[in-house]
C-alpha cells in the first residue's frame, strides 16, 4: 500500500523534460512529409477539376491551404501532429508548461501557414514602393548638389542592397542559429507565440540526445565571415576614391561612350532581343517530328513556345517549366525530380 502511494507521488511530482533539438527537427521533417502528401492530393484534385493551367497559377494558395488544413486538424483542435506523435513530444506554453490556449493555437496556425503566403504578396510591392521613394530622394540630393554627403551614400547603399535587407532569409538564419544553441524554438512563429516541446515519456540515460551546438557554431562563423566580407567590400568602394583624390593620382581615361549612348541594349551587348518566341509550334511545319497532342504544353494547354524537354522526356514551354520548377523541382506529369540545369531546350 505504501509503495503504491509512493509511486503515485513520484508520478505526480515528475517534471517532463524539454524536447531536444534532434527530436524537434525530426518531428518537423515528419510533419513536412505529411504536408507534402496532403499538398499532392489537393493538387491532383484541383488538376482534375480545373486543369493543369489553373493549378500552375495557384500553387502558393494550394500550399497555404494544405498547411492550414493539416494544422487545423491537429494543432488547432488540441491534438498532436503526426510528427509530434512520432517523436513522443507535445506542444506546451513556455511559461506555464500547460497545453496552449485555443487563441494561441489558432494564432500559431495562421502565422505558420498564411503569413508566408501573405508576405510573398506584400513584400515585392512594399519593396518597389520603398525603392521608388529612395530613388526620388536620391534624385533630390543630386539636384541640390549633395552627392558626397552621408545621406547620399546611405541611400546608394540601401538601393544596392535593398533585396537582401528586406529578405526574410536573414531572420530565418538567425532563428535557426539560436535554436541550435538553445534547442528551444525551431521556427519563428513558435518563439512569437511562446510554444515549446516537452517529452511525453521519461528519458533514460541511454536515450540522451546530443545537441546541435556544432551546427550553431558553423552558422555563426558563416554569418560572421559574410558580414566581414560585406563590410570590407563596402569600405573598399568608399575609401579608394577619397584616397586617390587626396593624392592627386591621375587615373587613365575610360571610354564611357557605351554607357552614355542611347543605343538599344541589343546593340551594346551584341545579342538579339526577341519580342516573340523563336520556336513557336503554332507554326505547323516547325519541328514536324513532334506530333498531335505532344505539340501542346500540359501546363498552359497551348502550343509549345520554346519547347523544352525534361530528363524524363516530357515537353513543356520553357517559361512554364521554369516557373513550375521554381515552386516544385519535379516533372509535373511523372513527378520525377528535376532541376533547370537538366531541362534541354529543343532546337531545329
Amino acid at each position: 500500500m505504501f509503495d503504491q502511494v509512493r509511486d503515485k507521488k513520484s508520478i505526480h511530482d515528475f517534471n517532463y523534460p524539454f524536447a531536444t533539438a534532434p527530436d524537434i527537427i525530426r518531428a518537423h521533417q515528419k510533419d513536412a512529409y505529411f504536408q507534402d502528401i496532403l499538398f499532392d492530393h489537393l493538387s491532383s484534385l484541383l488538376r482534375r477539376l480545373k486543369g493543369a493551367r489553373i493549378l500552375h497559377t495557384h500553387i502558393p494558395q494550394v500550399k497555404a491551404i494544405s498547411e492550414s488544413i493539416y494544422l487545423g486538424l491537429t494543432t488547432v483542435i488540441g491534438n498532436q501532429t503526426l510528427g509530434e506523435e512520432y517523436c513522443n513530444i507535445v506542444q506546451v506554453e513556455d511559461r506555464t508548461l500547460r497545453q496552449p490556449a485555443f487563441k494561441r493555437r489558432v494564432g500559431f496556425t495562421l502565422t505558420t501557414s498564411l503569413a508566408p503566403y501573405i508576405l510573398t504578396k506584400i513584400l515585392p510591392r512594399s519593396r518597389s514602393i520603398l525603392r521608388s521613394k529612395l530613388e526620388s530622394k536620391l534624385q533630390h540630393l543630386n539636384r541640390v548638389g549633395r552627392k558626397e554627403t552621408r545621406s547620399h551614400k546611405i541611400i546608394l547603399y540601401l538601393l544596392e542592397h535593398l533585396s537582401v535587407i528586406t529578405s526574410p532569409s536573414l531572420i530565418h538564419i538567425i532563428t535557426l542559429t539560436i535554436f541550435y544553441f538553445s534547442g528551444a524554438y525551431y521556427e519563428l512563429p513558435k518563439r512569437l507565440w511562446g510554444l515549446r516541446y516537452i517529452f511525453t515519456k521519461r528519458i533514460t540515460p541511454s536515450e540522451a540526445r546530443v545537441g546541435y551546438e556544432v551546427l550553431g557554431v558553423l552558422l555563426l562563423i558563416q554569418m560572421s565571415v559574410q558580414a566581414w566580407l560585406h563590410l570590407h567590400s563596402t569600405l573598399q568602394i568608399i575609401s579608394p576614391a577619397h584616397e586617390l583624390s587626396s593624392e592627386n593620382i591621375m587615373l587613365p581615361e575610360v571610354n564611357t561612350s557605351a554607357l552614355q549612348t542611347n543605343a538599344p541594349i541589343s546593340e551594346i551587348v551584341h545579342t538579339e532581343v526577341l519580342e516573340k518566341p523563336k520556336y513557336d509550334l503554332r507554326i505547323p511545319n516547325l519541328m514536324p517530328w513532334i506530333k498531335d497532342q505532344n505539340r501542346k504544353c500540359t501546363l498552359c494547354l497551348e502550343e509549345l513556345k520554346e519547347p523544352s524537354a525534361a530528363l524524363c522526356g516530357h515537353l513543356f514551354c520553357w517559361v512554364c517549366i521554369r516557373d513550375w520548377i521554381r515552386e516544385k523541382p519535379e516533372c509535373p506529369l511523372c513527378r520525377r525530380e528535376t532541376s533547370m540545369q537538366h531541362v534541354l531546350p529543343l532546337r531545329v
